[in-house]
């Protein structure tokens, strides 16, 4: 597991769990459907195999068509293709595959990489009108959420 860069020393000898965060008392987020992690600038959105499967389903097209049409390789799989501006070919005024969009989208904002400083977490909030808004989600379940998502994390 990555340690986050504001952590001080004493606190790297601890387990994950044990850690102070800047999140200890918990995030809340409630996701808006408003696109603005789904658009703009360009991304990687892995897709496991699984997921596939699922989406390919959801849209009622054979695994093999949905992969020529809307993924690219990716580490060990694939991850969704973009328009030229970065938008997701899922986003329509909405996300057209919201009930089974991959873990990588589910996940959002709970990523390492927003969840690394105080201060990245604020740059992402002025952006996202979902976080401070809904459910207060713990500690336990933020770590969780970004525990799923280490493996298709851009920062390795």
């Amino acid at each position: 597991m990555k340690d986050f860069d504001y952590l001080p020393a004493a606190a790297s000898a601890a387990t994950p769990l044990e850690r102070p965060y800047f999140f200890d008392a918990g995030l809340r987020f409630e996701c808006q459907r408003c696109g603005v992690c789904c658009t703009g600038a360009p991304g990687t959105i892995y897709m496991g195999p699984d997921e596939i499967d699922l989406v390919a389903g959801h849209c009622q097209i054979s695994r093999q068509q949905f992969i020529a049409t809307y993924l690219y390789p990716f580490k060990d799989s694939y991850s969704l293709r973009e328009d030229d501006q970065g938008r997701c070919l899922f986003f329509n005024a909405g996300c057209t595959i919201y009930e089974v969009r991959p873990l990588q989208c589910r996940s959002f904002p709970f990523w390492f990489s927003n969840l690394r400083s105080p201060a990245r977490w604020a740059r992402l909030r002025q952006d996202c009108p979902g976080i401070g808004r809904g459910r207060l989600y713990s500690k336990e379940e933020i770590m969780a959420w970004a525990r799923q998502t280490e493996h298709f994390s851009a920062e390795d």
